[in-house]
Parts: structure tokens; sequence; C-alpha cells
């Protein structure tokens, strides 16, 4: 059973960084595109960005191009969301999750990681 687990959240003055790491483990996820996404309190959960773990194709939610990168470390099994010059509005609770290539909706899920950034 594959599992996720996310760290790295917290609270942060606006303009700083975060690192958001997501161990994963349970699979063999060569065949797996691997993603992040935010949930702000009274919003929808948003696409922030996702990796396909073989080749490091990316993709990325337009607006966060250019201070949110997301990276991977194959040896492990844990993928990273570089979040740099946040904002308040990037205040939410990051969520890792994961698919295989062949699917369209994620069927695995982190508990989540709360990011707070002050004004």
């Amino acid at each position: 059973q594959v599992q996720l687990v996310e760290s790295g959240g917290g609270l942060v003055q606006a303009g700083g960084s975060l690192r958001l790491s997501c161990a994963a483990s349970g699979g063999t996820f060569s065949n797996y595109y691997m993603g992040w996404f935010r949930q702000a309190p009274g919003k929808e959960r948003e696409f922030v960005a996702r990796i396909r773990w073989s080749g490091s194709n990316t993709y990325y939610k337009d607006s966060l191009k250019g201070r949110f990168t997301i990276s991977k470390d194959n040896a492990n099994n844990t993928v990273y969301l570089q979040m740099n010059s946040l904002k308040p509005e990037d205040t939410a609770v990051y969520y890792c999750a994961a698919r295989l290539t062949t699917q369209f909706a994620y069927p695995y899920w982190g508990q989540g990681t709360q990011v707070t950034v002050s004004s």
C-alpha cells in the first residue's frame, strides 16, 4: 500500500521560503506522477505542481511558476516542493499525492502539512 508522509510546513514571514518534503513508500514509483496540492481555509483544494518519477517531467499551476519548484530524490523516494517569495495567500494545508501515469485521479494522499505565511 502506497504511503505518503509530508513534512516541512510551518510559519514563515512573507517573502520567506520553505521546502516541503514527501516521503513515499509501499510502491514502485517509476510509473507514477507525484503531485502537490493545497487547500486554503474555505476554498477548494487546488493543484500546485507535479513531477513524473521517471524522467523528471514537471508541470506547474501557471500562477506559481517561478516561485515554486518541484523536485525528487530517487534514492530516498522523496519529493520536494521548494517555495520561495511566499505570500500570505500561499497559506494552506499542502498535500502530497501519487497516481499512476495511466490514471487521471490521484488515489494516494498524504495527511497534509500546514503552511502559514504571515504578512
